[in-house]
């Protein structure tokens, strides 16, 4: 298993317009095939900025989705309201402290 990061910037004004899409497509993004988790954070001193975290099985799960009907809908909606280039990371999970 493995985590994506993915850092997202938005015009103020289009904030509401993505959390609004992020509550419809949230549940169908986390049942996705080799999907374990789905959170989504916001930063503390820059309200734009965004950060999802996902937890997929493989790397082949996270591509399956990234070619997927459901992704392409969740990125061209999305992808029209950011403010700067969006940038991701695929990392492991080294320790966890709970």
């Amino acid at each position: 298993m493995f985590v994506r990061i993915v850092k997202m910037s938005f015009h103020e004004e289009h904030i509401a317009a993505f959390l609004e899409n992020f509550e419809l497509m949230k549940t169908r993004i986390r049942n996705a095939d080799g999907n374990r988790l789905l959170e989504l954070y916001q930063d503390k001193n820059d309200p734009r900025i965004f950060f999802t975290y996902s937890y997929w099985e493989t790397e082949e799960d996270l591509e399956n989705y990234r070619q997927s009907e459901l992704f392409y809908d969740v990125w061209a909606f999305t992808k029209k309201l950011f403010n700067a280039k969006p940038e991701a990371w695929s990392v492991d999970k080294l320790v966890s402290l709970q």
